[in-house]
């Protein structure tokens, strides 16, 4: 049988407090991800079962949903296994996919709120052309880009790490990530960090892009009265979701690369397990309850099924 090579990740608890404290974190984490499951597959429900639902916007949230999904497949059923056993190691194969699920949930997270930025830019600044830009066709396009692009930039990124022969194992992260596995290796990582530094910059562009479009939105609406409503229901829970996502992302990626020993050991984690945590929770609720059809329909279902 081939060898395999295993990773230490990093536990979430000093030893003292592994007998006192595991439980009560497994089963905090476990309800949490329970909520995420519930909160996500309700919202994915409701808009493929309600054909009035079947626009843009709703089938653009549909996908931001299911990535949510997609991204804490990864870390969850892990995370809870290792609070459960009390075992924080992991084989190298399934640090390789770890990493490659959760950093392409990111892309995927920020290319679809990318495209909602730009569906909402048309359906207040153009309304007349919206269901001309944004058909059937369009959509999709769109949507395989967002997911299309992120694997593909992230299967080259994990290709590229696992080049390496490691010469360490311990990972100093809740979870595998990219840049975490280069820096096992004491071999030069010159190409990976040039491929990091550009898809990331490429990335840090795409959320400029946004916030440009989120601010010609509001110069527009500031001689409406309808556009500012529109504005206020369908574009801030995107600069909530975006905002949310860059800032996690922005300080985890920083803190992983160029942090020092100064910063606290729990800031980092916390960094960390932000993006991971908080937007699939965040992302359904604050749509769920500020869009006012999604909402409806909601409790429409509810009191179907409540009556048979």
């Amino acid at each position: 049988m081939e060898n395999l090579t295993y990773f230490a990740t990093y536990s979430l608890m000093e030893p003292r407090d592994s007998k006192s404290y595991r439980h009560l974190y497994f089963t905090c984490i476990l309800f949490l991800y329970i909520m995420i499951l519930f909160v996500n597959i309700w919202l994915v429900v409701v808009i493929v079962l309600e054909k009035a639902l079947h626009e843009p916007m709703y089938i653009f949230l549909c996908n931001l949903c299911l990535n949510d999904l997609y991204g804490t497949a990864a870390f969850y059923p892990k995370f809870l296994h290792d609070l459960l056993l009390d075992s924080y190691v992991i084989p190298s194969y399934f640090c390789a996919l770890q990493a490659f699920v959760v950093y392409s949930y990111v892309m995927c997270e920020f290319s679809i709120l990318a495209v909602m930025a730009y569906d909402r830019h048309v359906a207040i600044c153009k309304p007349l052309d919206y269901h001309s830009k944004l058909n059937r066709k369009s959509c999709g396009i769109l949507l395989s880009l967002c997911w299309i692009l992120p694997f593909l930039i992230m299967f080259i990124a994990v290709v590229l790490s696992n080049r390496y022969v490691p010469c360490k194992f311990q990972i100093d992260k809740l979870y595998c990530d990219n840049w975490s596995m280069v820096k096992l290796s004491c071999e030069s990582t010159d190409t990976n960090n040039i491929y990091g530094f550009v898809f990331i910059s490429l990335y840090f562009g795409v959320v400029v892009v946004i916030m440009v479009s989120y601010l010609k939105l509001i110069i527009a609406c500031k001689a409406s009265l309808e556009c500012r409503r529109k504005f206020w229901q369908t574009c801030v829970p995107h600069l909530v979701s975006l905002i949310n996502l860059t800032i996690a992302f922005l300080f985890d990626t920083m803190c992983n690369r160029y942090g020092s020993s100064d910063v606290p050991l729990s800031l980092r984690h916390f960094l960390a397990l932000e993006m991971i945590m908080v937007p699939p929770l965040v992302n359904p609720v604050i749509y769920g309850l500020k869009l006012k059809e999604v909402r409806r329909r909601i409790f429409k279902m509810c009191n179907n099924w409540i009556r048979k």
